[in-house]
């Protein structure tokens, strides 16, 4: 089932601090999420980028806050998704 009422967000992230640092501020950032906003997903990878985080969010501007606290500690580039289902609907 999809949620209409969010939206879908993938953030690419490369670390800007140790890794002890970066796990500190993203411990501290997930304990204070705002009740609409759902991580759905947070994965370490290997290759450009150090990390990535899947969430959904009621706006651009909720997905921007969550940059915004992290970027002490992290370079974000996050992307607005849609479902596969929803995007063939356009075709």
């Amino acid at each position: 089932m999809i949620r209409i009422d969010h939206m879908h967000f993938i953030t690419l992230i490369k670390f800007r601090k140790k890794a002890s640092d970066v796990v500190e501020v993203a411990k501290e950032v997930m304990e204070n999420l705002p009740k609409d906003l759902k991580i759905t997903g947070a994965y370490w990878t290997l290759g450009r980028f150090d990390a990535v985080l899947i969430y959904e969010a009621p706006s651009e501007k909720e997905a921007m806050k969550l940059g915004i606290d992290m970027g002490n500690v992290m370079q974000t580039q996050t992307m607005v998704a849609v479902p596969r289902e929803e995007a063939v609907k356009l075709l």
